[in-house]
């Protein structure tokens, strides 16, 4: 190991400050994935008193079930000046940030190794605790303060373009959604003179979900889509090619795929009845249910058809709510003319071949991302 390696402990110190008079309101879970997302915890009857708050550039962990989850979660709070978090998280900081920055020290814990390391000294069978003075002893590379400062701005780069392109990837979907919601909402599409239908004194007929064009009906998404579980009863991720999907995005990679270009709805938990699209050959795990189109050149209007449905609304189940085949096939939609269904397609297929190429640039991003990560290891003054 080379000698600019130092212990985390020396430069860390564990932060205890409780929430006494209820001072912060913004309650925060920790995620596996390293990152900090608005808590989903039932806090009623809870004194919110004993929660800690953390602080900007304050780290959250959980060293709990670290073997189990292949995993230490572990957070730095950027986001907001303030929040809170449950008592069963350490919070901790850097003691000297003028030493070590907490962004680098955040790129550190964010490396594959990392993880490995921490499982490796992950005590108590299969879920395996990591013990806080063993997490103390693990070591990291301590380059200059102004090295560090360039290899978190080099990082940041490449981050920040990631994020600027998922905000622009969900502008482009909220325009497609907008083009869907004027053609087979408000019935505005264009009609045989390009003028919008409705407003242009087009023929409607009065249905079960009001009136509708002429020539149009109601269907349910039975008509739209041939619905299936993902394969597997656990996530399968072993870094393979291909993404796998679950509704709260891609949660890995896997050297196999059970599909291509189909929507995900979350099957159950925290994100049950969400939908994402999985673009390209992908790997659905247990907790996502496939959507595929049973008129291919139709796609881009089933997906937006189903977007449009308030799906959380039809979940079952009290304690774990989950949705069903029975369910799914059951919510009505309006089935429109064939050509207008086609056009809309046409228009729709632009916008996500863009959204697509925006996704390959992210998967490249991201490689380069994990590349400064590992280059970390070799790190010099």
């Amino acid at each position: 190991m080379q000698s600019n390696y130092k212990q985390i402990g020396d430069y860390i110190q564990l932060v205890d400050e409780r929430n006494k008079g209820l001072s912060v309101k913004q309650l925060l879970g920790l995620s596996i994935s390293k990152q900090f997302i608005p808590s989903v915890a039932n806090i009623i009857g809870t004194d919110m008193e004993n929660y800690k708050i953390i602080r900007k550039n304050q780290f959250a962990c959980s060293t709990m079930q670290v073997r189990r989850d292949k995993k230490m979660p572990v957070a730095l709070l950027q986001e907001v000046d303030e929040a809170i978090i449950s008592q069963a998280y350490p919070i901790f900081e850097v003691k000297d940030e003028k030493e070590l920055l907490p962004e680098y020290l955040m790129m550190w814990f964010s490396r594959e190794e990392f993880d490995r390391e921490a499982c490796f000294h992950a005590v108590g069978g299969v879920r395996g605790s990591l013990e806080w003075d063993d997490f103390c002893t693990m070591k990291f590379p301590l380059p200059s303060p102004e090295k560090q400062s360039e290899i978190v701005a080099e990082y940041n780069t490449v981050k920040n373009r990631i994020e600027l392109n998922k905000r622009l990837i969900q502008k482009l979907e909220e325009t497609a959604q907008a083009i869907y919601k004027q053609w087979f909402v408000e019935f505005e599409f264009p009609d045989e003179n390009g003028k919008p239908y409705k407003s242009s004194g087009g023929e409607m007929v009065e249905c079960e979900l009001g009136a509708i064009p002429v020539g149009w009906e109601v269907g349910t998404l039975e008509d739209l889509y041939k619905f299936q579980y993902g394969l597997g009863n656990r996530n399968p991720d072993n870094n393979g090619k291909y993404p796998i999907y679950g509704a709260g995005g891609v949660i890995g990679g896997y050297d196999k795929y059970n599909s291509e270009d189909a929507p995900v709805i979350g099957h159950m938990g925290e994100y049950c009845g969400a939908v994402v699209f999985a673009f390209g050959k992908h790997y659905v795990t247990y907790n996502g249910v496939m959507c595929l189109a049973k008129t291919e050149n139709l796609k881009w209007f089933c997906y937006l058809s189903l977007l449009s449905k308030d799906l959380m609304s039809h979940t079952r189940g009290s304690s774990q709510p989950f949705v069903s085949y029975d369910m799914l096939y059951e919510v009505q939609t309006i089935i429109p003319n064939h050509e207008v269904a086609k056009k809309f397609d046409s228009y729709a297929d632009k916008i996500f071949i863009n959204i697509n190429l925006i996704l390959q640039e992210n998967q490249k991003l991201t490689e380069l991302k994990d590349l400064l990560l590992s280059k970390l290891a070799t790190i010099k003054n």
